[in-house]
């Protein structure tokens, strides 16, 4: 009976240790959203990472000879996804992972090398469950509100570049070089907050994405 109550309880502070975890209540909407909509005898595509993709509202639609997940969750970082990587990523097995992460890491001032780190851990896990798996670094992109850290986006960017090129299964989708007009970031590409992105924004994501899922 001893042994029971020990297995209940630890049990019952699993549970609880898991809702407390960062967006443990994001997360959990969005596994309860794609219970019923993911079709598990179709190949799938997952965007993953931070509002950038989270509020990508017409994402599936833009493809629609693809299933899209959209796993995206507001305010993330790289390591809250790594965190989640197996509700958010790893169980519907994809076949191509689009990642997006870094741009709320700089804000927070989170080093360069650390977010490189976490986002190899975040490759290393999805390559475990598949080695064919083809995984898309998006860039973090400028921004009006963020543009005074443009420099660490630029370092952290270069990175990402360099990595894609140790793996020819790892690619870098440059939004960076589109969201600009000359040397500075396009004013009419966003929101009221001057961080998140309006129509016109995606559009230019759109163009960029559209190659690699082709």
């Amino acid at each position: 009976m001893k042994h029971f109550f020990l297995v209940l309880l630890l049990v019952s502070a699993f549970c609880k240790a898991q809702e407390n975890l960062p967006f443990a209540e994001e997360v959990s909407a969005l596994e309860k959203k794609y219970d019923s909509l993911w079709d598990t005898s179709k190949e799938t595509v997952v965007f993953a990472g931070s509002s950038s993709i989270r509020v990508w509202k017409n994402l599936e639609t833009s493809f629609p000879e693809h299933q899209i997940i959209n796993s995206g969750f507001g305010g993330s970082q790289a390591s809250d996804l790594l965190t989640h990587i197996n509700t958010l990523i790893l169980r519907y097995k994809p076949k191509k992972v689009f990642l997006y992460e870094g741009d709320n890491d700089i804000a927070s001032k989170k080093k360069t090398k650390d977010i490189i780190a976490t986002t190899q851990e975040i490759i290393q896990l999805i390559k475990k469950q598949n080695p064919n798996t083809e995984i898309v670094l998006i860039a973090a992109k400028p921004s009006k509100a963020r543009w005074k850290l443009k420099g660490k986006y630029k370092r952290l960017n270069k990175k990402f570049i360099k990595l894609a090129k140790m793996d020819p299964l790892l690619k870098y989708a440059n939004v960076w070089d589109a969201m600009l007009k000359g040397r500075r970031v396009r004013s009419d590409i966003f929101v009221s907050d001057g961080l998140h992105m309006n129509s016109k924004g995606y559009e230019l994501w759109y163009e960029v994405i559209r190659p690699f899922l082709n």
